[in-house]
């Protein structure tokens, strides 16, 4: 990457950093592996090249997305829903995910993202895409769905099912094109390595369907992952969590500003509730590894609403962290680039 910094003298100069085992600034690389946000300096280009690319036609330099994808939405109804068959619908979801994140798996191009929204929404949904070139694509698409929906006694209907181009399904397709950010909100993430708790479904029952609160753009986006990206060494980059199946994200959007408190009582407290067990954050235990820093959330620094003991930091880079203060201390002396929750040079 290319980026501008600034020395202990004040004065900005243009870097670039490489991965390339020889780059006397590779550790500035390193550090723009997942934790260079508003750290070191300001970005200016990138400059991607898989590792075994060879010449310089820029197609053959990167890996190929699929040509079509089949994707799906399918919706339940919360007038169907139980406390029971909403429980039943999460584990399921988590444990598929348990036996079916491995790098090498048939699932391994599929992608899928549930998203309990308040009861007051009237329903929730889950949007799924799988490489359409994948073998027996569509029946793998056939038996995730039946897997998720086992048990619940509930039926889903399906809105949306057809083959597309990926071109399409990533920068088009409703179920993945995402929320108007331009509102107000409030988000918080957290890393899981295995299903749902019993506790942990109780808590998201309880917030769900709270009679004290309604709001439908309040929900939880319980993302697919694991594959690939489980085959990195922890050390490798600034993101340390490599053993996770799913990946969180709790939040809430609204336009009011005098409703901030409300919605920011309902995410807090349901996070909370939902890691009770570990202060109120989801620790690195056998259950849980931390968060996400790309939603950041300041709330994790104040211990007002983290009261596991556990610094930010390790929520997020693990022991990593130190290696990211060292780059902030020889690229960023002056502090110049700093925000609520920035790398602090040793």
């Amino acid at each position: 990457m290319e980026l501008v910094v600034v020395d202990a003298s004040g004065k900005a100069s243009k870097v670039v950093a490489t991965r390339e085992a020889d780059d006397p600034n590779r550790s500035l690389w390193w550090a723009h592996t997942g934790g260079g946000g508003g750290n070191f300096g300001v970005v200016t280009r990138y400059l991607f090249r898989s590792p075994n690319a060879t010449g310089n036609t820029p197609s053959e330099l990167l890996p190929k997305p699929p040509s079509e994808v089949i994707v799906s939405n399918v919706t339940w109804s919360w007038s169907d829903m139980t406390e029971a068959a909403f429980t039943r619908l999460l584990r399921n979801f988590g444990k598929w995910y348990e036996s079916n994140s491995a790098p090498g798996s048939p699932y391994a191009t599929l992608f899928s993202q549930l998203k309990p929204q308040h009861r007051s929404a009237g329903s929730f949904s889950m949007t799924t895409q799988i490489d359409a070139s994948a073998p027996n694509a569509a029946a793998l698409l056939d038996s995730y769905l039946a897997a998720v929906n086992e048990g619940t006694g509930v039926a889903y209907r399906v809105d949306d099912r057809r083959k597309i181009s990926w071109l399409h399904a990533v920068t088009q397709w409703p179920g993945f094109t995402g929320t108007d950010t331009t509102t107000r909100f409030k988000g918080k993430s957290a890393y899981m390595r295995r299903g749902f708790t019993d506790a942990n479904l109780k808590a998201f029952w309880k917030h769900m369907t709270r009679t004290d609160y309604a709001h439908p753009a309040s929900l939880v986006m319980i993302t697919s992952y694991g594959g690939r990206t489980n085959s990195v060494a922890a050390a490798d980059t600034a993101v340390p969590q490599r053993d996770s199946i799913l990946k969180l994200h709790y939040v809430s959007f609204w336009t009011n500003p005098a409703d901030d408190a409300t919605h920011l009582n309902w995410v807090r407290s349901f996070y909370q509730d939902v890691y009770a067990a570990s202060g109120g954050v989801p620790a690195g235990n056998a259950d849980t590894d931390g968060c996400f820093i790309n939603y950041a959330d300041a709330d994790l620094a104040d211990p007002r609403h983290n009261a596991s003991g556990i610094p930010w930091h390790e929520l997020y880079f693990k022991s990593g962290y130190r290696q990211l203060q060292t780059v902030k201390a020889q690229w960023d002396p002056k502090n110049l680039f700093s925000h609520a929750l920035s790398i602090r040079a040793v």
